[in-house]
């Protein structure tokens, strides 16, 4: 667990720079060039009277690194998240940017290990631009430091926690998925409303489990609820017999699960051993998951809270290409979305460097004209246009701190097969 510094950040209004726009586009990229793309380190403006420092010169290589979950507990949220990466790799080589294009892909490991640092210590010294992730909240604040004092962008898929919006990281941290202010609302409505007067939570103890459990229980409370008891459980742990205990001592109508893939301890003892319904059980993004080897009808009507926007079928069959063995989609298109935006960046910026990405994304995602495929965009950038990018996961509106502004809530419901479906989508916004 690393020590979270509070500092004032500046206003990303500050740091954003319109970078000429380019005129005409070379041909051809290379995916996995062996060249590596270094980022700057210009410290950005201090006022709106005052522009932003002038980003350094690319070299010509868009360098992408990736530090996603191949091992740990959220490692079921890696494949998806991979997958849609290189999909995203592969429509902006089809689209004729100007800049080769490098892909490296890292492991995070999840906060019982150092994987992650050691992740990010190899990108820097390849020289990347942009690194997409962690999936875990509690990850990334272990290596979100070395990546903003190499100059270099971080774009997480799927950083729910609200601690980011505060953190100081000089404009270097982006993020596609919504804060969990926003999922715990909807989370916390959608359990009183199915009913519960009395909710139980167990969560993770760490940023993203803190966060959510929070924000949920605020929504309970206010929606009319009561959270009898809310037990924590720390990463690494394997037997949940006294947290469940605790749980059921207080009789509760619903029990929402904050967690990873602890999930697949915590359900049996709970479900099946001591006889708490299925039914009742609420799931959120940490761990929906349709990959659960439990008995048949374990999970038969409990349901979750995913955010971003549904992949539909057309996206769900592109990635499927990429890897058949996909069985869920959770934070794909928010992973696509984070390395389209990057690369429209550097194609407004006419530069590949950390630093002019930083500058130019929230100008590429808001106002101006709307477009919604990369191929779209860059051509709207080569005609002098300033776009406003829609991507797969929905409209992507950063504020200042980095955080969309809007967002899409998928709710979904298990059935006897201990799989997930849709049931509906909720749109919100996090803006006061």
């Amino acid at each position: 667990m690393s020590v979270f510094l509070r500092r004032s950040t500046p206003d990303r209004s500050t740091l954003v720079s319109r970078g000429a726009k380019v005129a005409a586009f070379g041909a051809g990229i290379l995916l996995l060039a062996s060249c590596a793309s270094g980022g700057g380190d210009s410290a950005p403006a201090e006022t709106e009277e005052t522009t932003a420092a002038a980003a350094p010169e690319g070299d010509g290589v868009f360098s992408v690194g990736t530090i996603l979950p191949a091992t740990g507990n959220l490692a079921f949220l890696g494949p998806p998240e991979v997958a849609a990466v290189k999909l995203a790799i592969q429509d902006i080589e089809a689209a004729g940017f100007e800049f080769e294009v490098e892909l490296n892909e890292r492991d995070s490991g999840d906060t019982t290990t150092d994987i992650a640092t050691q992740s990010a210590s190899e990108l820097v010294e390849l020289g990347a631009d942009v690194v997409i992730g962690a999936a875990s909240s509690g990850v990334s604040f272990t290596f979100i430091d070395q990546l903003v004092d190499a100059g270099i962008v971080q774009i997480s898929p799927a950083n729910t926690s609200p601690d980011f919006t505060d953190y100081d990281e000089d404009g270097y941290y982006f993020r596609t998925a919504p804060s969990d202010v926003l999922q715990g609302r909807v989370l916390g409505n959608l359990i009183v409303g199915d009913g519960a007067e009395n909710v139980g939570i167990i969560y993770i103890n760490d940023p993203y489990g803190i966060g959510l459990e929070a924000n949920a229980r605020e929504a309970i409370e206010a929606a009319g609820g009561t959270v009898s008891a809310s037990v924590p459980y720390n990463p690494g742990d394997t037997v949940f017999t006294s947290q469940v205990d605790e749980l059921l001592a207080e009789d509760p109508d619903a029990i929402a699960v904050i967690a990873f893939e602890e999930t697949a301890s915590i359900i049996p003892e709970l479900v099946n051993t001591q006889g708490f319904p299925g039914s009742g059980v609420y799931f959120v993004d940490g761990n929906l998951s349709n990959s659960y080897e439990f008995q048949p009808g374990t999970l038969e009507g409990a349901k979750g809270t995913l955010p971003g926007n549904p992949a539909d079928s057309e996206f769900q069959a592109r990635l499927l290409q990429v890897d058949p063995a996909l069985q869920d989609f959770s934070y794909a298109p928010e992973s696509y979305d984070a390395v389209i935006a990057s690369a429209l960046a550097a194609a407004q910026a006419g530069n590949d460097s950390g630093q002019a990405i930083r500058d130019n994304l929230a100008d590429v995602s808001t106002g101006g004209t709307k477009c919604e495929t990369f191929a779209d965009c860059l051509a709207l950038i080569g005609e002098g246009e300033d776009i406003d990018y829609d991507g797969v996961s929905g409209p992507i509106e950063w504020d200042e701190a980095g955080d969309p502004t809007e967002a899409y809530i998928g709710i979904y419901q298990y059935g006897a097969d201990n799989k997930y479906t849709l049931l509906n989508t909720e749109f919100g916004s996090l803006q006061e």
